[in-house]
């Protein structure tokens, strides 16, 4: 099957050679859409995330699976002519080609954007890379890790006098991913007026760099550089976790009305005009002290019992959840954010939804990642091959 008939971008074909996490977020954004997303992996081995040991599913890597589903895979050796060859064939009906190589990489084997370009005039060409493609780092490798402390990310990230920390998930690579669907779609959107493709271009160091603008705002505006605040806002309290009786709650007194339903909540009204507190200046240059008062009285009831009072008060709270609590919820099971797939080699898995719902083209009905190469006879037939060429392809190693 060569599209999946449904979603938004149905018709919509992209050769995915990204590989390990940010392009492969991408790709399964666009997939779940109703692109058809052809996984394009480099030979031997495929993506490099198949080679996580652990977890494994039935000895299939769990990274790989949760953020390839929707795709068809097609095993390449761009090494070989007959590889390249193969990827040129496919270019010249592609909307979309992404990838994540080192820069140079591609352009090495004859599959720059400069020749891809000649083949397929209306190609959209995506390239996630460390740095961008512009600057004096265009040419550095990039890392979730390294693009966190680059950017600044890590300085404010932990508690207040301790070590830089990164962020608990890999903000960078996700957000790469995001803003390169955002920019293909953008670009798309231009491709449909005008036939027109072009580069599409972001970074790792850009995608955490965007995470800061509260900071950023702060240095802009007195030139003084914002460190680390646990889990309070940098601009406004009561905003951060607290401990109860039995776990930890947020409470998002995020201007003055929701702080004094707060005070009365908690049974200390006087707290309106106590002159550490009445402001919100106020409490953020008295921070430790409202913490502190607010955690003694926070501390005689269950998470529940507050959550429960703060609810029928008006007041944003929630719980903090562990990964599986979040997971098992049934606000995230009700919006679909938990999805089951058959994989050929691991069986029945799990997998995180897709976070947008369309009304008038729903997405697709989710499919399991590929195992290396799983669709490349089919997905060369579609290009016009022979059975007899796909087996002179699969002799030679060039595909798999």
């Amino acid at each position: 099957m060569a599209t999946h008939g449904s979603g938004p971008l149905a018709g919509m074909r992209v050769l995915e050679l990204a590989q390990i996490m940010a392009g492969p977020t991408c790709g399964m954004l666009l997939a779940d859409m109703g692109a058809d997303v052809i996984k394009v992996e480099k030979l031997p081995g495929g993506d490099d995330s198949r080679g996580y040991r652990d977890p494994r599913v039935n000895g299939v890597s769990a990274p790989f699976l949760i953020l390839n589903r929707n795709k068809r895979g097609l095993a390449l050796d761009l090494k070989k002519p007959q590889g390249r060859e193969v990827l040129l064939r496919m270019v010249k009906t592609a909307d979309v080609l992404t990838e994540n190589y080192r820069a140079g990489t591609l352009e090495k084997f004859g599959l720059g954007y400069d020749v891809l370009s000649q083949v397929n005039p209306g190609l959209i060409y995506c390239a996630v890379s460390g740095y961008g493609r512009t600057g004096p780092y265009a040419d550095k490798g990039g890392f979730d890790l390294i693009a966190q402390g680059f950017s600044g990310l890590m300085s404010i990230t932990g508690e207040p006098g301790g070590p830089p920390l990164k962020t608990g998930n890999s903000v960078a690579d996700i957000n790469a991913g995001i803003l390169a669907a955002t920019g293909i779609l953008a670009a798309y959107a231009h491709k449909l007026k005008t036939g027109q493709g072009q580069v599409v271009d972001t970074s790792l160091m850009e995608a955490a760099l965007q995470q800061t603008y509260w900071q950023a705002a702060i240095y802009f505006a007195t030139g003084a550089s914002p460190g680390p605040t646990g889990s309070a806002h940098v601009l406004t309290a009561p905003y951060q976790a607290f401990r109860t009786a039995d776990g930890w709650i947020n409470i998002g007194g995020a201007n003055q009305a929701n702080w004094e339903r707060i005070a009365d909540v908690l049974g200390h009204p006087e707290w309106k005009a106590d002159p550490r507190f009445a402001t919100n200046s106020d409490r953020m240059r008295n921070l430790s002290a409202l913490a502190e008062a607010m955690t003694a009285v926070l501390a005689t009831r269950t998470r529940a019992e507050w959550i429960e009072r703060f609810d029928a008060a008006g007041v944003p709270v929630g719980p903090v959840h562990s990964i599986g609590e979040a997971l098992e919820h049934p606000q995230t099971q009700a919006r679909g954010m938990v999805v089951e797939v058959d994989h050929v080699e691991a069986g029945r898995t799990r997998g995180i939804g897709c976070p947008l719902h369309f009304s008038a083209t729903p997405t697709v009905a989710p499919q399991a990642a590929p195992a290396l190469g799983q669709h490349s006879r089919d997905v060369l037939r579609e290009y016009g091959y022979a059975d007899g060429e796909i087996d002179a392809l699969l002799a030679a190693g060039a595909v798999a």
